[in-house]
């Protein structure tokens, strides 16, 4: 009996694993994403004959798909760097990357006059939910908080996240 537990546990993370990267092909664009995997080929045209351009290595790392393609996405990413990259590298999971400039303050609420809990470097990718009015709630690691969409990439400023 517990074998078929196992079995069931890993037949549904497998389908959340598969149907992860489906999501993100359902979306008209232009809209956030973020890579998927340890490693992932951004190339020049929407296929694998196409030279590759940029080899991410940054599991998490936020990117905007401006143009779909049959299982191809152009994405943008927070350089400005534009090119195509296969569907099953990305993942819907919202994320941003810090921007440059001064540590970041991440807040114990979101609000200016909350205390603040720790701050963030230029480059530091979190995780994403319940953005509105101005701030999103951001995980980065083990540790949480709010910081001002102003101060990321990855959330449009008026944007809401549920």
């Amino acid at each position: 009996m517990l074998r078929i537990g196992r079995s069931a546990v890993a037949a549904v993370l497998l389908g959340i694993a598969v149907v992860t990267p489906a999501i993100a092909q359902d979306k008209t664009p232009p809209y956030w994403a973020s890579i998927a995997s340890g490693e992932a080929m951004m190339r020049t045209g929407p296929g694998r004959n196409y030279p590759g351009i940029w080899l991410y290595k940054r599991r998490d790392l936020p990117v905007r798909v401006v143009k779909t393609y049959p299982n191809w996405r152009m994405i943008e990413d927070p350089d400005g760097t534009k090119g195509w990259m296969l569907v099953t590298l990305l993942s819907d999971q919202r994320t941003a990357i810090v921007k440059p400039g001064e540590p970041r303050p991440i807040h114990l609420e979101a609000n200016e006059r909350s205390r603040v809990r720790y701050r963030a470097e230029h480059g530091v990718v979190g995780r994403v939910d319940q953005c509105k009015s101005g701030w999103c709630r951001i995980a980065i690691g083990k540790r949480e908080g709010y910081i001002r969409t102003s101060d990321i990439w990855g959330v449009n400023d008026s944007e809401v996240v549920d």
